[in-house]
């Protein structure tokens, strides 16, 4: 169970510094604004669902169960 929390808080770090990264070297590529606000949403969504899978993932290990549809981005 202590590895399985640490495995999460090390995916958690991992999307955090590669999110800031992606944000700090985003405005550094001459896109037009559209694309720019189309991939930063793009972003932020695959953040979230990143999120929404270490969730489900914490509920599993506390014995408790997700909601089926968190459980079908799993």
């Amino acid at each position: 169970m202590i590895s399985t929390i640490v495995y999460i808080i090390f995916v958690l770090i991992v999307v955090g510094v590669i999110y800031w990264a992606i944000t700090q070297l985003l405005p550094l590529i001459p896109l037009p604004e559209p694309f720019a606000r189309i991939s930063h949403v793009l972003l932020v969504l695959l953040l979230v669902l990143v999120v929404l899978w270490v969730i489900a993932s914490l509920l599993g290990i506390a014995g408790l169960h997700a909601p089926k549809l968190v459980m079908a981005l799993t």
